[in-house]
Formats: C-alpha cells, sequence, structure tokens
C-alpha cells in the first residue's frame, strides 16, 4: 500500500498538527523576509544601491528556494517533522551570526543560512498533506498557506522593534523566537501517518527514481511557472514594497512597512480561502481570475506619474495622473487578494495531479517559485536602477502574467481537445470534481502543454 493514500488517525489529530505546522512557519517566513526591514537601515549604513539592496532582499529567497527541492525529495524518506524543525535551527543560528557580520559580503553569506527558513514550506506542505484525505487537502493545504502571512509580521512588527533595539537587536529578537518555535513543533508534533507506517511496515516509500519521474513532465514546469508569480512576486515585493513606499511617497520606515503589511498579509490570510475555492470550484477556474484580476492591478500600477500639458486656447492646460498613496494600497491589496488565492491553487493541482510525488512535484514547484523571489527584487533594483521609473517592476510583472495566462489557457484547451475531440466548450478537470468524487481518469497534458 502507498504510504500516500494512509489516512490520518483522527481529525483531531490532524487538525492539531495543522495548526502547529501553520505556526511553525509563519514564524520562519517572518524570518525569511526580515530584510525587507532591516535591510533599509544596512543599505544606510553600508551605502548600497538599488541593485546591492535587491540582491540582499533577495539572498535569503535563493536558499530557501534551491533547497525546496531536495527537501522535497527527503521529506519523503524522513518526514517533514524533523526536516522541518532543522531548517528552523539551522535559521535561527544563523540570524544569530547576522550580528557579527560587519562587511556587506559577510551579511550575505549570513543571509544564506537564513534563507534555509523558506524550505520550511515544502516540508510543511508535504507534513500537512498526509494528515488529510484528497477531497480535503485543499483546504488544509490553504490554511498552512496562511503562514505566508509572516512577512506582513515583519513589515509591521520589525520596524518597531528595530527603532527600540536597533537592527542587531531585531535579529537577536528574530533568532530567540525562532529557535524556541523549532524546539516546541518537535516536541508537540508526531511523524505523519506515512513515515509511521513505514516505520510499522505496512507502506513503502517510493524510491528516488520514482519521486523525480514526474519531473521530466511539462505541465509540472507550467506550474511552477503560475508559482513564479503568485509566490515569487508575492515575496519579492512583500520585501520589496517598503522600498517603494519610502522612495516613491517619501514615507518612514515604519509607516512603509505598515502600509506594506497591508499587501503581504491579504497575500497570505485568504490562501485558505483559495484552498477551499479550489476544493469545490476547481483550481483551473480560481487561477484564471487570478490571472485576470492581476492583469488588471498591475496595468493599473505600471502607469507612472505624469503630467501633460496641453495647448489651450488661451493658455497651456497641465494636468496630472498619478495614484496616491491610498489608491495604490488599495489595488496592491486586491492584487494581494487574488495572489493569495492563486498560491492555494497550484498547490491544490499537485496531490490530484500527482498523489504519489508530492515532495519532489511539490519541491520543484516550490523551488521556482521561490526563485521568482530571489531573481524578481534583483530585477526591480536593476529596473529602477537602469529606467529611473518607480513603476517599471509592475511593468515586468504585467508581461509576465499575461504570457502566463496566455500559456494556462492554450495547454488547457490543447489537452481537453486532446482528450475530448471536436469539443467547443471547455470542461472541469479532477481538481473541480465534487467532493465525495473519486477522479475516474488522470488527465494526460503531462509530456505537451
Amino acid at each position: 500500500m502507498a504510504a500516500s493514500a494512509l489516512p490520518p488517525e483522527t481529525p483531531h489529530q490532524a487538525n492539531r498538527m495543522l495548526t502547529m505546522s501553520t505556526t511553525a512557519f509563519t514564524i520562519s517566513f517572518a524570518a525569511w523576509t526580515i530584510f525587507s526591514i532591516i535591510g533599509l537601515q544596512i543599505q544606510q549604513e553600508h551605502g548600497l544601491s538599488e541593485t546591492q539592496l535587491g540582491l540582499l532582499l533577495a539572498t535569503p529567497i535563493l536558499t530557501g528556494s534551491v533547497s525546496r527541492i531536495f527537501l522535497g525529495i527527503a521529506c519523503e524518506k524522513y518526514g517533514g517533522r524533523i526536516l522541518t524543525t532543522l531548517m528552523m535551527l539551522a535559521s535561527a543560528i544563523s540570524i544569530w551570526l547576522l550580528t557579527y557580520a560587519e562587511t556587506f559580503p559577510l551579511i550575505l553569506v549570513a543571509a544564506l543560512g537564513i534563507g534555509l527558513a523558506g524550505g520550511t514550506f515544502i516540508t510543511g506542505i508535504t507534513f500537512t498533506s498526509y494528515w488529510f484525505p484528497k477531497k480535503k487537502q485543499g483546504t488544509a493545504l490553504g490554511i498552512f498557506g496562511m503562514g505566508n502571512a509572516g512577512a506582513g509580521l515583519t513589515n509591521f512588527g520589525a520596524p518597531l522593534i528595530m527603532v527600540a533595539v536597533g537592527w542587531q537587536g531585531t535579529a537577536v529578537v528574530y533568532a530567540t523566537i525562532m529557535g524556541i518555535a523549532a524546539v516546541a513543533f518537535f516536541l508537540l508534533t508526531e511523524d505523519d501517518p506515512a513515515i509511521q507506517a513505514r516505520r510499522r511496515g505496512e507502506a513503502t516509500g517510493a524510491t528516488l527514481r520514482e519521486q523525480i519521474e514526474p519531473l521530466r513532465h511539462l505541465q509540472v514546469w507550467r506550474f511552477g511557472l503560475y508559482y513564479f508569480f503568485v509566490f515569487g512576486a508575492f515575496v519579492a515585493l512583500a520585501s520589496w514594497l517598503p522600498r517603494y513606499y519610502t522612495g516613491m511617497y517619501g514615507m518612514s520606515i515604519a509607516a512603509a512597512g505598515t502600509l506594506a503589511a497591508s499587501y503581504s498579509l491579504s497575500a497570505s490570510v485568504f490562501r485558505a480561502l483559495g484552498g477551499w475555492m479550489s476544493d469545490r470550484i476547481g483550481a483551473r477556474a480560481v487561477m484564471y481570475w487570478t490571472f485576470g484580476v492581476s492583469l488588471v492591478c498591475l496595468f493599473i500600477l505600471s502607469y507612472p506619474a505624469t503630467t501633460y500639458t496641453v495647448e489651450g486656447i488661451r493658455e497651456p492646460i497641465e494636468f496630472h495622473i498619478g495614484i496616491g498613496v491610498i489608491g495604490f494600497t488599495v489595488i496592491a491589496f486586491v492584487l494581494g487578494f487574488v495572489m493569495s488565492l492563486g498560491k492555494a491553487a497550484v498547490y491544490k493541482h499537485i496531490p490530484v495531479y500527482y498523489p504519489n510525488n508530492v515532495g519532489s512535484v511539490g519541491g520543484m514547484v516550490g523551488m521556482i517559485g521561490g526563485l521568482g523571489g530571489f531573481f524578481l527584487p534583483i530585477a526591480f533594483g536593476a529596473l529602477n536602477d537602469w529606467t529611473g521609473i518607480w513603476t517599471t517592476p509592475f511593468m515586468f510583472l504585467f508581461v509576465m502574467v499575461a504570457i502566463s495566462m496566455l500559456w494556462m489557457h492554450f495547454a488547457i484547451l490543447r489537452m481537453e481537445r486532446k482528450k475530448y475531440p471536436g469539443l467547443k466548450r471547455l470542461r472541469d478537470l479532477p481538481e473541480a470534481v465534487p467532493p465525495g468524487q473519486e477522479m475516474v481518469s488522470e488527465p494526460t497534458d503531462r509530456q505537451g502543454s
């Protein structure tokens, strides 16, 4: 019997494990994005350019992203409980060591270790998914994904701590909390049912070859592209928006962090809603809404503040077009909301299409998405240095979303017409099957879509 097919012991146990894993992930995510706040003070102390600041913001994202594929595979053998604990402890030590770094290169080295906190996403996803049946996985993983709100906690709370004790003191506070949380997670959780069954000899795990086999399917990489935006761009914006508010609107770090937190929270807390919607109406429908609304929001945010002069009958007439701080914050909140839904929808696909390879496929998708969080802050800083226009990062994201939506639509259309010749209207795929109904057959778009 496959380990992934094993049911949880009791609903109470499953809910308790979900609560603990979500809490641990929230704290880890807060640590993963710590440079969104303390990075601004580091930039001032070391005289960093916008591109260098982007590199600092992105460095921990690199480690957290690349580690996901390896952690996902390792989870199938060792389980998410022990790996989550180890990643949190390693990150806590790196945050503590950050306070001893006196040069920019050494700060980057410490940032690489801090990035291990981001690996708790895939260890938590794998751990959580094995505690719930397939029809409830979308909701459960959506709730777990609310841990992304840790970025909002950092944007809101870190400025207050930094004002009181400086950025080094803030790092000490974060390291202490991470260490305590790691120990508490290990003591208050149990190994998932799959790991327990293997120890009793009632189930066997997949071989390494079986785990990585699905990674050759183009469909996995397409899911990764979706996640590159809904998660990678979320991480990038959560880290970069404080700088945008201070530069574009001349706000203080504390005020900028508070407004950036509204985006981070909207892009996190509604993930549970996205999981519930994916269980009810299908992940595909949720992704269409995510991409469609994102295009509208990004088009508005892309438009730079512009002053026009019209030659009037008696004298030139000038008028200004631009988004004020309130309008920007509202639109960013809406953008975060639909991105939150999309993050849950992407991961709803994985246990449906690849039920025996959640760790490896989820790790690959998570790695690709996390790499978005690495490359995009650097791209944002470089675009600002190159063009001198604050809104160019939103132009870049607009093009990315347009490409993703087109690829998704035509891949689905091609797959459906291959499976149902002569079909004129798109049908629902297994992720949209009503609760209680089993998947009859698996779609065949793995190779070519």
